[in-house]
């Protein structure tokens, strides 16, 4: 038998859906609603949030910033700590403990009537995001069969989505009718119906105190495919950022319109692409999603127009779509059970560093010679990303290709089936 065709055909089982294996248990979907009830919670925080500290409490837009940007600081530093915790004490304890730190959080900000308080309670937040993101990225792990992992994160990813959708909206509306404390206590009561919620989830680890010995801050094998997400969300982050800005500047209205059809071509995405993600290698599909991000971005920077922008927007997207949930599986399948909190906690501060960084430091483009020339930058961005990846995808096949030569070696051809 030729070894080539071996390795081929492993690498293919490894990523078939097992049709056999069940996703949507009772447990899978509990983590979902949990995540909707949360991240709703912070949506209605995205909204009020900035017109909170410029209003009744008295500050600037600079005190706004300063308040919105003190929670990625502290989610950043206890992301890793939190992934250590997640395999050492359990999924469970951070699910429902950062769930009732962010409802203690939202509450006490509807009674902070000084910017120093506002911003010690988004660090507050920030720490019951860290716990409870990273935790639930790791349940989610623990819940999905090994291969529906790119179904499961699609699946789950939409309680993200359509929290931080539907949250501003439900913000603006307590504002409106009830005023701010209506909205703050509106997101502490999501955010308790999340801590309730993720209390009655079973199947995901439990504290094993075998393996505390052994954890680590650092899921270091996660680190290179983590680089190739770190890529796709930097590009994300441009785009967020000054997508709007350049719909405005092109004549567009609303202005919203990208964010927009960006929104609805990843949830329609992730739902109707879910159940064939995972008949790829998930090395593959994050190389293809890179380049489409690429691409999408290059036509917003190139195709200065109305036209431009939502088309571009749209490609990006569909790119967005296919990103996470291929990543996720690159990144899960160097971790085994008792190293899947690390691996949460370490590709989650990919995720804070590519929001904070790509708008950071390609604004300073985009300051220099316009939007389109940060958009452009961003798209190099990905194509660099995309590029590392396939070079992964290479090494990673060689392995396997080396692994079932030596196999073959050993046990004989006729113990390898046909």
């Amino acid at each position: 038998m030729n070894p080539q065709t071996v390795g081929v055909r492993l690498s293919t089982e490894n990523v078939r859906p097992a049709t056999g294996e069940r996703l949507l248990t009772p447990a899978f979907i509990r983590l979902a609603v949990a995540d909707l009830a949360y991240f709703t919670a912070a949506g209605v925080a995205i909204y009020a949030l900035p017109l909170w500290v410029t209003g009744p409490v008295g500050s600037d837009t600079a005190g706004a910033g300063l308040a919105f940007g003190a929670f990625a600081v502290s989610a950043l530093i206890l992301r890793p700590i939190a992934g250590r915790l997640a395999d050492t004490r359990g999924r469970r304890p951070l699910l429902v403990g950062g769930a009732l730190i962010s409802a203690l959080g939202m509450l006490g900000t509807a009674y902070a009537d000084s910017l120093v308080l506002v911003v010690l309670l988004r660090l507050l937040l920030g720490v019951a995001e860290a716990a409870f993101f990273v935790a639930s990225l790791a349940a989610l792990a623990d819940l999905a069969p090994p291969s529906r992992i790119g179904e499961a994160t699609s699946y789950n990813s939409l309680g993200l989505y359509l929290g931080l959708a539907f949250g501003p909206p439900l913000g603006e509306l307590l504002v409106i009718s009830a005023g701010f404390t209506a909205a703050w206590y509106g997101a502490a009561a999501l955010s308790l119906i999340a801590a309730v919620v993720a209390a009655g989830i079973k199947n995901v680890r439990s504290r094993a105190a075998s393996t505390a010995g052994r954890a680590r801050l650092i899921h270091w094998k996660a680190v290179p495919p983590a680089l190739g997400f770190f890529a796709s969300v930097v590009a994300m982050g441009v785009f967020f950022a000054f997508g709007a800005l350049q719909a405005e500047a092109v004549g567009l209205a609303p202005a919203s319109a990208p964010l927009f059809i960006y929104g609805l071509v990843v949830v329609a995405g992730r739902l109707s692409l879910a159940r064939v993600l995972d008949r790829f290698p998930a090395l593959i599909l994050g190389a293809l999603a890179l380049a489409i991000i690429a691409g999408g971005l290059m036509i917003m920077a190139l195709w200065t127009s109305a036209i431009g922008i939502i088309l571009g927007a749209a490609i990006f997207a569909l790119g967005v779509t296919l990103s996470t949930p291929a990543f996720f599986s690159a990144i899960f399948a160097t971790a085994e059970q008792g190293q899947r909190g690390a691996a949460s906690g370490t590709a989650s501060v990919f995720l804070d560093l590519g929001i904070a960084l790509g708008p950071m430091v390609l604004g300073l483009a985009a300051q220099a010679g316009g939007i389109p020339l940060a958009f452009g930058l961003a798209a190099a961005v990905g194509l660099a990303g995309c590029g590392w990846i396939l070079g992964l995808s290479r090494v990673d096949r060689s392995r396997r290709v080396a692994s079932a030569e030596s196999y073959e070696m050993v046990a004989g051809p006729h113990d390898i089936a046909p």
